[in-house]
Parts: structure tokens; C-alpha cells; sequence
């Protein structure tokens, strides 16, 4: 249920992304606001781009002053407030499915290379020291450049993709009208000959 609580306790926990919506009755906003900041800063790790860091900067200072903006809601406003998710799971339950059902190739195969990729740096680990370290520096920076020049690849490839379906987006309205243009001035010419 949800309530107001103390003030200290709400201000301790507000410095956790999603904790102080959770210590004051909200779990579908706080666990909503944790995975939002947590999956990418595992991301950073897990493929060592540090530019996604800046994502949970703001996702911080949001959840920070989100909890400070329920604690100042007057009691009304407050208990009419409905805890749900921030990615409101209930109107998109089947966009996951339809995206994996069309994209299931390039899913499978962005699957099959991460799980590769976290084999590889395992088994590495292991067998690093049998080799001469000039070819175990080299096969380490490979190593540990590939995961990101691969997703580097993968983002840029979206880019290309979302810019081409723009341009055809872009290409069909200006086709319609055209079409329309053409239709309207036929229209007028008949109806200036008769």
C-alpha cells in the first residue's frame, strides 16, 4: 500500500534509482526505474562503452527527484496516484513478441555471438599463459575490442536501417500527394471545360 512515509528514510533511499519509490509503496515504479538503470551500466561493463554511463546519470537524477516530487504531493493527489510500470507493460504486450518474431535471425544471431564472446573470454582467461606475451597482448586486445566493434557495427547498421525506412516513409507521403496534386488539378480542369 501505498503511503507517505519519513522524510530521512525517504531521502536516504531516493539516492537509489527506484528504492525510494519502492520504500514508499510504488514496487511497479521502482523495480521499473532499477532495471532502467542497472541493464545499462551492465551493458558498459559487460562491453566496455562507458559512454552508456551518461543514460544512468540522468535515470538518477530522475529517480531522485521523483521520489522528492511524490513526498510533496498534497494527501488527494498522492493516494490517487496508481503504481505501474514506467514502461507500461499492459499496452505493449506483444511489441516484444512481434520484434522478436521479425528481427529472430538477427536476435539469434546477436545471441549466439554474446554467448560466444563470454565463452571465449573464459576459456582465454584460462589458457592466456601457455603463449609468449606478445601474442597474448595481441589476442587480449582483440580480445576485448571485438564485442565493441561488433555492437558498433550493429548500431550503426539500425541507423542506416531507420534512416532508409524514413526516406521511404518520406518518399510514399510525397507520392500521395502527388497524387492528390494531380487528381485536384484534373479535377479543376474538368470542371473548367464544362
Amino acid at each position: 500500500m501505498t503511503k507517505k512515509k519519513n522524510g530521512f528514510w525517504t531521502f536516504c533511499f531516493s539516492f537509489i534509482p527506484g528504492a525510494g519509490q519502492m520504500y514508499m509503496g510504488f514496487m511497479k515504479m521502482g523495480i521499473s526505474l532499477m532495471v532502467l538503470c542497472f541493464l545499462p551500466f551492465y551493458c558498459a561493463i559487460e562491453f566496455s562503452m562507458e559512454g552508456l554511463l551518461l543514460i544512468d546519470v540522468v535515470i538518477w537524477f530522475y529517480s531522485f527527484f521523483h521520489v522528492h516530487n511524490l513526498r510533496a504531493m498534497d494527501d488527494e493527489e498522492f493516494y490517487a496516484l496508481e503504481d505501474t510500470f514506467l514502461f507500461h507493460v499492459s499496452e505493449v504486450q506483444d511489441f516484444p513478441l512481434d520484434i522478436a518474431k521479425k528481427y529472430q535471425k538477427i536476435i539469434g544471431a546477436g545471441l549466439i555471438f554474446w554467448g560466444a564472446s563470454m565463452l571465449w573470454k573464459n576459456i582465454w582467461d584460462m589458457a592466456a599463459y601457455l603463449l609468449p606475451e606478445l601474442l597474448r597482448r595481441l589476442i587480449n586486445n582483440l580480445t576485448y575490442r571485438l564485442p565493441q566493434m561488433v555492437l558498433a557495427a550493429v548500431i550503426i547498421w539500425l541507423g542506416v536501417v531507420m534512416i532508409r525506412g524514413k526516406k521511404r516513409e518520406l518518399y510514399e507521403e510525397s507520392r500521395v500527394e502527388q497524387g492528390l496534386f494531380v487528381e485536384a488539378s484534373e479535377k479543376k480542369t474538368a470542371e473548367g471545360e464544362e
